[in-house]
């Protein structure tokens, strides 16, 4: 995990009001505002250090880091950072995990129900009069919005090729969010 920025230091303490929104805004809600937290930064500084905060708190949650890990990060901060910072995420650590998880399936609201296959061999087209090119006809039954859509794709050698790569790095993701 990467370490914070030193911006943190700046924030008067007790911090823990301010990263409870900081998790508010990782989780959908509303974000902490410059407005409310005076003329301590500048507004490069404020979007770096939100955006450092927010990071930190997904990936912490996202790669259930232990909490020796998230004071390793953190040594560069004070100690009382550190305590608010961890404090903050153990007792907001299950939300921000449910808030990654509706963030991974708002990504796409269709669900593959079914799908057969079959494999043509073009003998022959009206342009060409030998072809000899195998194509794979492809019906997939898609669920979006609790409606079954059919999905018809014809794909040559090469598309084949590339659906399967796509479809083995979307694996690889599902993986390791697992």
């Amino acid at each position: 995990m990467q370490a914070l920025s030193h911006a943190y230091d700046d924030i008067p303490s007790p911090s823990c009001q301010f990263l409870h929104r900081v998790v508010d805004g990782v989780c959908g809600r509303d974000p902490p505002r410059l407005r409310d937290y005076g003329n301590t930064w500048t507004l490069t500084e404020w979007m770096e250090l939100l955006d450092s905060l927010s990071t930190f708190f997904r990936v912490a949650v996202g790669k259930k880091c232990s909490d020796e890990e998230v004071q390793e990060s953190l040594v560069d901060l004070s100690g009382e950072h550190r305590t608010s910072i961890l404090t903050c995420l153990k007792g907001r650590g299950e939300e921000i995990r449910q808030a990654l998880v509706e963030r991974t399936n708002a990504v796409s609201s269709s669900q593959l129900q079914d799908f057969d296959w079959q494999i043509k061999l073009a003998l022959s087209s009206d342009k060409i009069s030998s072809l000899q090119m195998a194509l794979l006809s492809l019906n997939l039954d898609v669920k979006q919005n609790g409606v079954v859509k059919p999905v018809s794709l014809e794909l040559n050698r090469e598309e084949l090729q590339t659906l399967i790569n796509s479809l083995e790095a979307a694996n690889k993701v599902v993986l390791q969010l697992k």
